[in-house]
């Protein structure tokens, strides 16, 4: 009798204990949550303050007077420019006589040297002031080349604007010091659709990538990476709909470093995970404050998350002034306008021999 009534006891306090634990473990889960996403958040924001104070950023995200004039989008225009024929050495030179916005960008730069490469040289001035490239004044003699982009891979088939692919592997440097890489592969099919994929490397280990693939499911990315590890990231599933980039939202998924906040097909819950593990006490809701076809929260997005404890956030706020700055290395990654504008342009004058 008293080994039964031992054995009632015993079985009492155990129970007791695994169910503390489990309370206790559903606390733990609750404050890892709360303490990962704030730390992960800071580990983002010291990457961000880093990047965006960096030469590299301020050249990537250039985007004023780069864009290409209708000719190089027109249904009739044709060209096929490999590494091959614009190789070489390129380095600027002013010009004195009076020139207009029309005038071929090759007439400010001399081919030098040959190279296996195309080497382009000229002032980080009119880098950071691209409308400036072609036009001359008394002060540009007083420029130095000491801007380079070394481009190792090339490749221009452009049969039309629904037709065409692209590469670009360059390195960039000011003042013979290396600031970082850009990498693009652009290639576009009326039967296989849109692949997109830019990369920046900054001079260290930071960097960032968006990717762009397009047809029945069109699936995006963006992140932000210290090597390989994933500050920021945003993936974005979508279903076509019509003959736009984005159709109806069927999946998104936003990591800040080791949580991960997934909405999933068919549902309109969100689930929150830390480091792979579901936190199911976590109340997460994703706020649209526009209609957005590419929705993030460094646009129009929000998500607002109630940790157990009953204190909220959002990832605006955990972010802070770092959205701006994500916002915009986002749109530069779109877009690469100061590729486009100076090694694009150079190699068109090369290929049309317009001088």
């Amino acid at each position: 009798m008293k080994r039964s009534v031992s054995f009632f006891l015993v079985s009492v306090f155990l129970g007791a204990l695994i169910i503390s634990c489990t309370k206790n473990e559903d606390v733990l889960d609750s404050t890892n949550l709360k303490q990962t996403i704030s730390e992960s958040a800071i580990n983002l924001n010291n990457a961000m303050d880093a990047i965006s104070s960096s030469k590299a950023y301020a050249i990537l995200t250039i985007s004023d007077g780069t864009q290409k004039d209708a000719s190089i989008v027109d249904s009739t225009y044709r060209v096929y420019i490999p590494l091959d024929s614009i190789k070489g050495v390129y380095d600027y030179q002013p010009v004195t006589e009076f020139t207009t916005w029309g005038t071929p960008l090759i007439k400010f730069f001399n081919r030098t040297a040959d190279n296996n490469q195309m080497v382009v040289n000229m002032p980080v001035e009119k880098v950071e002031n691209p409308r400036t490239l072609r036009h001359s004044s008394p002060d540009d003699t007083l420029l130095t080349n000491n801007f380079t982009m070394a481009v190792s891979a090339y490749h221009n088939n452009y049969n039309s604007y629904h037709d065409f692919d692209y590469v670009l592997t360059s390195e960039i440097s000011i003042d013979n010091s290396v600031i970082g890489n850009l990498n693009i592969d652009y290639y576009v099919s009326p039967i296989n659709g849109i692949q997109y994929a830019s990369q920046f490397a900054f001079n260290g280990s930071y960097q960032a990538k968006y990717s762009y693939e397009s047809g029945d499911t069109t699936v995006s990315s963006f992140a932000i990476q210290d090597a390989d590890v994933v500050l920021y990231k945003e993936e974005l599933l979508t279903i076509k709909n019509d003959t736009a980039w984005f159709g109806r939202e069927r999946q998104y998924s936003l990591t800040i470093g080791d949580v991960q906040i997934i909405r999933k097909p068919g549902t309109l819950e969100v689930e929150v995970y830390v480091n792979g593990v579901l936190q199911p006490n976590a109340v997460v809701v994703i706020i649209d404050k526009e209609f957005d076809p590419e929705a993030s929260v460094c646009k129009k997005r929000d998500i607002q998350i109630t940790f157990e404890d009953g204190t909220t956030t959002t990832v605006s706020a955990l972010i802070g002034e770092s959205i701006a700055n994500i916002k915009t290395l986002f749109e530069s990654l779109h877009q690469v306008y100061f590729a486009a504008y100076v090694v694009d342009w150079i190699a068109y004058d090369i290929y049309y021999q317009r001088k």
